[in-house]
């Protein structure tokens, strides 16, 4: 494996005094292992880690009812390529799974990606090949499978497979219409329609193309906004509502993008830089039979994000969320859809910013369902609000949240809900009365994180559940919780790939330590293989420390903390203020100072660990990718020589780099608060440079584009100081495939291992 090093005269730079907090010691039990003498190599190897079948097992993705709710239907990858996922159905009375569609069989060399879906997929962070989208019709007769830049139309009881499409065009985005006798489609920046009667096509928007698209998400949207649409159908499919897009006003940011062939070419990306001018989105009706086109106002604000469109059931008014710029203004549009006139339905506001949500849920009484943290603590609750928009209910409330809304239904008066009520790093399903008459029930058990989704009459969900020692587990659950049937239940026995490693698992240790502030941080601590409290062990501590993350947590983890404690680590992360689910004014901090209270936590999390007696002070690694990568450039920097040793992996380097709904949301504008750039910044403190640093990134990222790693490959450069790096020809803000995420792990491992094992 080549390596570059570069080599420079290193800067003698006195050790600044780090953030320091009180907080109460708590040393951790002593962990008892029951495997034999161990070989001097850890069982669980890189390659094996990425290697298939998945360690973790077979997990369904994708997991939902048929319409009828016979059948339970989902995406699972090949037993022997993780990356290639086909569709899988299971009937609920019983039997075993079966698979519905191979991938293979309907597209045995799938051609390639164009760059538009290659960017939704890499939006969407979607790394797999094969099926890795589907729909059910509303009858619950066939199944849209989009594949191969075409779509197949399949039938569920014959598994027969129609190509709608045999056109060159590449089509995206595609789907079934609310009553089935439609597909919709992206083709060439148009948004078509397919009659499934007559098998004709029906442009609704021929003028797409070049810098106009009609039916897209912008750039932004699709990454920070979690929009990947730019169309949506009404319930009656008698109006498609429609967003034209411009990016001329966009700076076109020319990347450099080297192959892993050695070919390279230049990119032309329209990415909107913090502070600079955004796209120009516009919304509009069309009616489908006509064509017609009524255009929708939203915002008087000369520059807006569109946020969300969802209906009411009589398929008359569209609701519309539009952002402002700053974020911290969402308003709701009611827009009548003959005539194309808005009202202003609800108005929320936030003295930081605004979260968006996907869970506004119009009732068929003219009644919605939504949840807003505009609530003590900025915890995310549940209200019922009544058709002009005006408060009925506040259902639920407290030092608690919920994570989104699964299913409301009328006629019991009931509200099914994801959250947490006692602990964070726990997520449950719960129940509460639509009238808020009463506190929330919990439906699922354990001590773990769940995720589900109900059947149309709530009598039943798939439910998926994990903690640090089960992976996925996914059943047939009934409303109260009871399983009715395993889906996949992912025992760890002898037949499990997990099973070979079983007896080296090592469970985490959770506590709290306490910021500045008095706020208490959840962390989680591996310890090392073989766990002797007389010894002293080296450490490395795991950062994202960004917003919509949350690391600490008592859902099954990834395998790379095993990877690191099974070769003698003590591993270790914390969650910081900033993090996610916790409530926004837990990530409130944030605000204009990105860079400063982040560290401050990590740094407490760092003292933590020094102080243990079996943790070697002087051996203690930092590393992070992404906003993890910024975190481990920041915090090491403004610390210098408290680590031995950090990996940053595709790190902004610069606010003003990045983009502007994700770093506008967080530090406004570098014009409106240039202090907090500035400070923000690596470059602000690159001259306490000390800890050795590995620096990896893609040199095709799109996201965190490689310029923010060249300024500081230069600026390093230029202070003459040593580091490390390692490039990836044509990867992205990922590093994808199992050959090169051996090679990049094998890299950092003996990386850390160089500078805290080696004398």
């Amino acid at each position: 494996m080549i390596r570059t090093i570069l080599l420079g005269s290193a800067m003698s730079l006195a050790l600044s005094a780090c953030a320091q907090s009180s907080f109460n010691r708590s040393e951790p039990a002593t962990q008892t292992t029951t495997s034999a003498a161990r070989e001097a190599e850890p069982a669980l190897s890189i390659e094996r880690l990425y290697a298939s079948p998945s360690l973790t097992g077979p997990a369904p993705r994708a997991l939902t009812f048929s319409p009828d709710g016979e059948r339970l239907t989902f995406l699972r990858a090949k037993p022997d390529d993780n990356s290639v996922l086909d569709l899988w159905a299971v009937n609920v009375e019983g039997g075993e799974p079966y698979m519905l569609v191979d991938s293979q069989v309907l597209a045995p060399d799938e051609r390639e990606l164009t760059e538009a879906e290659r960017q939704l997929r890499e939006r969407a962070r979607i790394s797999s090949t094969g099926i890795v989208r589907y729909q059910w019709d509303s009858q619950g007769d066939a199944i849209l499978v989009p594949l191969d830049g075409d779509i197949f139309h399949v039938d569920v009881e014959t598994s027969e497979a129609r190509r709608l499409m045999t056109t060159d065009a590449y089509e995206t985005d595609a789907r079934i219409s609310p009553d089935g006798n439609f597909v919709s489609f992206i083709r060439d920046q148009n948004l078509v329609i397919h009659n499934l009667e007559t098998g004709e096509d029906t442009a609704l928007t021929t003028e797409g193309g070049a810098l106009i698209s009609w039916g897209m998400a912008e750039f932004v949207s699709q990454e920070e906004l979690d929009r990947r649409t730019g169309y949506w159908w009404s319930p009656d499919e008698a109006h498609l509502v429609v967003a034209r897009v411009d990016e001329s006003p966009v700076d076109n940011i020319e990347r450099l993008e080297i192959s892993g062939d050695g070919e390279a070419r230049v990119v032309d990306q329209r990415y909107p830089r913090a502070g600079r001018t955004n796209a120009d989105v516009t919304l509009y009706v069309i009616h489908r039979e006509s064509g017609d086109r009524v255009q929708i106002p939203l915002m008087s604000d000369d520059e807006y994000y569109l946020a969300r469109v969802n209906f009411s059931t009589d398929s008359e008014t569209a609701y519309v969320q539009v952002l402002n710029r700053a974020q911290n203004r969402l308003d709701i549009l009611a827009v009548n859809l003959v005539s194309g006139e808005t009202t202003l339905w609800h108005r929320e506001t936030s003295e930081t910013w605004i979260n968006l949500t996907g869970d506004f849920r119009a009732l068929s009484d003219g009644t919605v369902l939504w949840t807003s943290e505009d609530t003590p603590g900025g915890f995310r609750h549940i209200q019922h609000r009544a058709a002009d928009g005006s408060l009925i209910t506040q259902v639920t409330s407290g030092d608690w949240l919920v994570n989104g809304i699964n299913h409301v239904d009328l006629d019991t008066g009931l509200v099914h809900f994801t959250g947490w009520t006692s602990s964070p790093l726990q997520r449950h399903l719960y129940s509460v009365p639509l009238d808020g008459s009463a506190a929330p029930t919990q439906i699922t058990q354990g001590e773990g994180r769940w995720s589900g989704r109900f059947n149309a009459d709530a009598s039943a969900f798939i439910g998926s559940y994990s903690d640090p020692q089960t992976p996925p587990q996914t059943a047939l659950y009934a409303s109260d919780g009871e399983r009715v049937r395993w889906i996949e239940e992912n025992a760890l026995d002898e037949t499990h790939p997990y099973f070979p490693y079983l007896e080296d698992h090592i469970l985490p240790q959770y506590g709290t330590l306490t910021a500045e502030d008095g706020t208490q941080l959840h962390y989680q601590l591996f310890l090392p293989a073989d766990f002797d409290p007389s010894q002293d062990y080296p450490a490395i501590q795991y950062v994202y420390g960004g917003p919509h993350a949350q690391v600490v947590h008592q859902g099954w983890q990834s395998l790379r903390a095993q990877m690191f404690a099974q070769r003698g680590y003590v591993y270790f992360s914390i969650d910081n203020r900033g993090s996610w689910n916790r409530g926004r004014d837990f990530e409130a901090p944030l605000h204009l100072a990105m860079g400063t209270v982040e560290v401050e936590d990590q740094l407490i999390g760092l003292d933590y660990l020094k102080s243990l007696d079996f943790v070697d002070e002087d051996r203690v690694g930092l590393w992070g990718w992404s906003y993890g990568g910024y975190m481990t450039l920041m915090t090491t920097l403004q610390a210098p020589g408290a680590y031995a040793a950090g990996v940053s992996g595709a790190p902004v380097t610069d606010w003003a780099l990045y983009d502007t709904a994700y770093t506008e949301r967080y530090m406004s504008t570098p014009q409106a608060n240039p202090d907090g750039y500035e400070q923000g910044s690596v470059f602000a403190h690159v001259d306490n440079y000390e800890t050795p640093l590995f620096l990896i990134h893609g040199m095709a990222d799109d996201n965190v584009i490689f310029a923010n790693s060249v300024r500081l490959y230069n600026q390093l450069q230029v202070n003459r100081e040593d580091f490390e790096m390692m490039t990836y020809p044509g990867q992205r803000h990922g590093i994808r495939g199992e050959d090169r995420s051996v090679h990049l792990w094998t890299d950092v491992v003996e990386f850390f291992d160089r500078k805290l094992k080696d004398d």
